[in-house]
């Protein structure tokens, strides 16, 4: 009788639990795009990334279907203490549910910590570091476009292969700076070549020349830019002044965005090798979405950072259609996202792997001449593609605490 009445208490204590968590399902979904609105990578997601979010919202088709979705937007500043402001007011008061951009790794590592201790989910298109699926993986987090990792095995394998087996580093002194630096010097070494020093330089500098004569009388082949945005234009506008390329030695642009190209001017640029997941002009469905979102953001293409806010949004409504309704269980929806494969006209068909680590393809580009762009933002010229198999390390190799057996 006893095991009886246990086994009735537990069967009662299950369909409580069940119809309490169904019960905590609904169609309300809030969305906070958290990027860098203002300053040196506004270009790269920012306002660009808010349109690509509401984009998004309107594609999933779930309005139609009575689901009431709100996007609210904030400028980080790049500041890792004010992005984590923002983020608690926004889950505690604002009852965010899922955090999109956060381009700035300092930013991204922060709102993750966040996102994890609240338990709401966290979509970075936007930051670099590779510690996002790596050291400091979360059952919380989902990293979309690109990650150190994947620069440095794209566009540092090439380059040393190619002859440039020296290198000395221009680092942006923080977080995303130290792991892309970390990563390529790993690939440079790996491959026979090797680092024969480095300077850090502090975050939207003004004035590189003293970095630049230090690497200019390194005599390295290249010169690695472990930076991004206004760092890394700045950096090339002033190499050229010194003469560095004309010298002999190469640029290497380890992150740059087609803004940045379109900033430097073809003429600067051309001959620039980097590496990206998603390029306006590949295929027709870009081309569509391009034209949409040039149409609400006048200032040009989607960079894959913005294409990632839009990619990563659009799979995460599918789990939430999925699930029946939104549990406002943030490890849940995440775990639901990574048993679905992702399909989506941007990135096409990939996966979200148990680390947090989304697959797709990666793309080494080289930026063309002058002569050779026939129209507007007719930047690139393909020169290799790495399958999604390669493009991210091998999840064998990966440091992620969740995959440690217990």
């Amino acid at each position: 009788m006893k095991r009886s009445i246990a086994a009735l208490v537990m069967t009662t204590s299950l369909v409580l639990a069940t119809g309490a968590f169904a019960q905590t399902l609904d169609k309300v979904v809030k969305v906070g795009s958290l990027g860098d609105q203002s300053g040196l990578y506004a270009d790269i997601g920012g306002p660009g990334s808010t349109v690509a979010a509401q984009m998004a919202i309107e594609d999933s088709g779930l309005l139609a279907k009575g689901w009431k979705i709100e996007l609210i937007a904030a400028d980080h500043q790049n500041k890792p203490d004010v992005g984590t402001n923002i983020g608690k007011q926004w889950i505690d008061v604002e009852k965010v549910d899922v955090f999109v951009d956060l381009a700035s790794s300092g930013v991204g590592l922060a709102i993750a910590n966040l996102a994890k201790e609240k338990n709401v989910v966290n979509l970075n298109s936007g930051s670099a570091s590779s510690d996002l699926t790596g050291a400091q993986c979360s059952p919380n987090t989902i990293h979309w476009v690109y990650d150190t990792w994947m620069l440095a095995n794209g566009t540092g394998k090439a380059l040393v292969k190619s002859g440039g087996d020296s290198w000395f580093f221009l680092t942006a002194d923080y977080a995303f700076g130290h792991a892309l630096e970390r990563d390529t010097a790993a690939v440079v070494t790996a491959n026979g070549g090797k680092v024969l020093g480095g300077v850090k330089h502090p975050l939207n500098n003004a004035d590189f020349s003293s970095f630049l004569l230090q690497a200019q009388s390194s005599k390295a082949k290249i010169i690695g830019l472990a930076n991004a945005g206004g760092d890394t234009t700045n950096s090339i506008k002033q190499a050229a002044e010194f003469g560095i390329v004309a010298g002999g030695q190469k640029l290497a642009g380890m992150l740059m965005f087609i803004t940045d190209v379109h900033a430097l001017g073809l003429k600067v640029a051309q001959g620039l090798n980097f590496t990206e997941t998603f390029y306006w002009d590949m295929n027709d469905q870009t081309r569509a979405f391009t034209k949409r979102f040039i149409e609400r953001h006048k200032k040009g293409p989607p960079t894959m950072v913005q294409a990632g806010v839009y990619s990563s949004l659009i799979h995460y409504f599918k789990a939430l259609e999925a699930l029946g309704g939104n549990p406002h269980d943030g490890r849940a929806v995440v775990a639901k996202m990574k048993e679905m494969p992702t399909d989506d006209p941007l990135f096409g068909k990939g996966s979200v792997r148990a680390d947090g680590r989304k697959i797709h393809p990666a793309y080494l580009f080289e930026v063309k001449k002058p002569q050779d762009s026939k129209y507007p933002w007719d930047y690139y010229n393909l020169v290799a593609t790495i399958p999604a198999a390669e493009a991210f390390i091998p999840l064998e190799k990966s440091v992620c605490p969740m995959l440690k057996k217990t």
